[in-house]
């Protein structure tokens, strides 16, 4: 994969946001921007590959740069992911 700098820029900007939303659904309150990144990338991985396991289409998907980026699972992929580390870490 291949993105212009602006396309890169762009690109951790929804996956701050869609990590950002999902942290807010399961709770996660610790961690700033590059925490909200680093959710959004593998809510994105986890959403995506959730859905194709249940046969579930991409619901709305933005491209940038030619590539397309989950929005919606990634939120999911995002809450699921932060609730599974809660329930793995205790939360206090």
């Amino acid at each position: 994969m291949t993105f212009s700098f602006t396309g890169f820029l762009i690109l951790l900007l929804v996956a701050a946001i869609c990590g950002a939303i999902g942290r807010a659904i399961a709770g996660g309150s610790r961690g700033g921007c590059l925490v909200s990144i680093a959710v959004g990338f593998i809510g994105a991985l986890l959403g995506s590959w959730l859905a194709r396991k249940i046969n579930l289409p991409d619901l709305f998907a933005i491209s940038i740069d030619r590539h397309p980026f989950p929005v919606i699972w990634s939120i999911i992929g995002a809450a699921l992911f932060v609730a599974i580390v809660h329930l793995i870490s205790g939360r206090r």
